[in-house]
This record gives structure tokens, sequence and C-alpha cells, in this order.
């Protein structure tokens, strides 16, 4: 998936919490990069995850009233919009691996 779909999370989760923006954009990357992904790796299955199990503990420590709320939202949101595939999916080395092996 392309950054777009980092870029609706994080708007959303501004708009849902008190975190400004870099706060917000902030506390999505480090819950990502704590699940091991990157805003322009990460799919709509993946944040779905992230912010079902994840966010939840970063809103919390951040002082957001209802987290559990505010990711419910947020799930909501991720799940109701379609995101452009990224160009780079599939060319990860495990695919390309797969491919090559078929061949």
């Amino acid at each position: 998936m392309s950054e777009s779909l980092f870029e609706l999370v994080a708007a959303a989760l501004q708009k849902r919490s008190k975190l400004e923006s870099l706060e917000a954009r902030g506390t999505l990357r480090l819950a990502l990069k704590s699940s091991g992904l990157t805003a322009r790796e990460v799919t709509r299955e993946q944040m779905i995850v992230v912010i079902d199990q994840i966010m939840p503990h970063e809103l919390r420590v951040r002082g957001i009233e209802n987290p559990e709320a505010v990711c419910r939202e947020l799930s909501r949101a991720v799940k109701g919009v379609e995101v452009e595939e990224s160009t780079t999916a599939g060319t990860s080395p495990e695919d390309v691996f797969r491919r090559l092996s078929r061949s």
C-alpha cells in the first residue's frame, strides 16, 4: 500500500485525539516500527492489526482517554476506504525468490 494509508490513519488519529499532526504521525510510525513495518509497506490488513493490537497502548502512554474507542474508529476508517496498491507490492525478497524458483 502507498503512504496514503499512513496519511489517512495519521489524519484520523489527529482528528479523534488531542494529538497534534506531528505527534499523531510519530505515534503511528512508532506503532508500525514496533511491528516491524514502515509507512510505505504496510497493507490494509496489517494496519488494522497495528491499530487493534498496538495503538491502544501507544495512545494510553500518551494520555489519550478511551484509546480503545479511538482505535475502533480508526479501524473502521481503514476498513471503509479504498487504498491504491503499492508499486512495490510483490517485490519483497521472498516474493522475488518464489517467482524465480517457479522458472
